[in-house]
């Protein structure tokens, strides 16, 4: 169901909102923990390590879907807020024409590439077939990953979050069974994981599709809908791009550090591997709060209620706060224990890595996470230029930091804490930005 966001308590209608996006994020991270908690489990330690090598890589072309995800929800945001309803419409052919295109280009890039992708991140020989036959089979479902984050985006453009967990719910579950069934029964190993991934992304995709235009329809815009328009184009491009090229330039940067941290052997990747999807199960719950709020603001801005935005900075923060203390107790008193569901007999290094970097990191989720609600209100309100200063700060210094920590006494501990460090200087620059936006003057508004 459509929802209006520019009416009623911000706190109510962000709480309604976002939390179905919480629980959406939830079942999408099931995906890729639950490739690493089969291959880990099933197979072992070097599937363990292969699955999440290729991961990072698999990251640049979620970027590519990421930023069109955003820039549709953005754009198709506004004009719902103004009730544009034949603008809405435009926006979303507009965009699944241009993510067609970007996608198409990328799984030529996939397909022709994992090896030499691979190969500059110096994976080991001994998990590189597996990681190359992983990443083979993902650039083919690309299509199935690019649309299904475009109708997320436009059902979140259009205030409802609850259709996308439903879809995901069931898909995420389905791809639990799967996996198993294919690594187990079929004995398929690393092949089994990927193509699993690949049919239940692809059952969600073609599903989740059909119900966005089928809501489409619905709406009476009133005579011929242009199906193309360069104007909106743009207006998605201002969004996407610098979306897209956040996310990328993060994988990015999280290839250099996969390739430092390859350095260190096996069974410092395996707890690398088994860790960070723990922790980036958090990120990306922080950033899709993020992205609520960019779609809260953005059909905000477009029915001219900016005192709305100082309301909803506030809200954001008190949710992601509130999340960000459990998730703290667990991995920093229980991270032996959850890193035990991913690593069968696992050597004491992969399990020590992998407490380590968990310890390190999540005392810091409160910093990090007020950082990208900051974020969600300046990329909904179009100000990607601050948007872009405060992303790239984190990465540079994080890259430079793990390389530089990589070389001291710490070794592979070194680098974990360059994560904390560019998260806190990024978090001041964001909240910097924030305050000297168009609505710090602005009354609140609760109505």
């Amino acid at each position: 169901m459509n929802k209006d966001l520019t009416v009623g308590n911000p706190q109510t209608v962000l709480w309604k909102f976002c939390m179905p996006l919480f629980g959406s994020i939830i079942f999408q991270q099931l995906y890729n923990i639950a490739d690493s908690l089969v291959a880990g489990k099933f197979v072992g330690e070097n599937a363990l390590a292969a699955v999440g090598n290729s991961y990072e890589i698999t990251l640049i072309f979620l970027a590519f879907a990421f930023g069109c995800n955003m820039g549709c929800s953005v754009v198709v945001s506004k004009l719902f807020g103004a009730k544009d309803w034949k603008g809405v419409k435009t926006a979303v052919s507009t965009a699944c024409i241009f993510s067609g295109i970007i996608c198409f280009l990328l799984m030529l890039v996939g397909i022709a590439g994992s090896g030499l992708l691979l190969r500059l991140i110096r994976t080991p020989e001994e998990v590189f077939a597996d990681s190359k036959l992983y990443l083979d089979i993902y650039a083919w479902g690309l299509p199935f990953v690019f649309f299904y984050n475009i109708a997320t985006g436009i059902f979140t453009a259009l205030g409802d979050s609850r259709t996308p967990f439903y879809f995901l719910a069931v898909s995420s579950i389905s791809n639990i069974a799967v996996d198993i069934c294919f690594v187990r029964a079929f004995h398929m190993g690393v092949a089994g994981v990927a193509w699993a991934t690949f049919l239940c992304q692809g059952i969600s995709c073609i599903l989740a599709t059909a119900v966005v235009f089928r809501r489409l329809a619905q709406m009476e815009s009133g005579g011929k809908v242009p199906i193309f328009d360069f104007q909106i184009l743009k207006q998605i491009a201002v969004v996407a791009v610098p979306s897209t090229l956040q996310q990328s330039f993060i994988s990015f940067g999280n290839i250099v550090i996969q390739g430092i941290i390859n350095g260190f052997g096996a069974p410092v990747m395996a707890g690398y591997s088994a860790a960070v999807k723990l922790n980036n199960l958090v990120i990306t719950s922080f950033t899709t709060l993020g992205n609520g709020i960019s779609n809260y603001t953005a059909q905000n801005l477009g029915a001219g209620k900016l005192a709305r935005m100082k309301q909803g900075f506030k809200v954001g923060v008190k949710l992601v706060w509130m999340l960000s203390m459990p998730l703290f107790l667990l991995y920093f008193f229980g991270g032996s224990v959850v890193l035990k569901l991913f690593l069968e007999e696992p050597t004491e290094l992969a399990i020590h890595t992998g407490i380590i970097y968990l310890k390190i990191l999540s005392p810091f989720y409160f910093v990090v996470s007020t950082k990208l609600v900051a974020d969600g209100i300046l990329r909904g309100a179009g100000k990607m230029k601050e948007f872009m200063i405060a992303t790239f700060t984190d990465l540079i210094l994080r890259v430079l930091l793990a390389f530089c920590f990589s070389k001291t006494a710490l070794g592979a501990t070194g680098i974990w804490w360059a994560w904390p460090v560019g998260w806190c200087v990024a978090t001041i620059l964001s909240i910097a930005f924030y305050r000297h936006g168009p609505w710090a003057a602005q009354q609140a508004d609760s109505r």
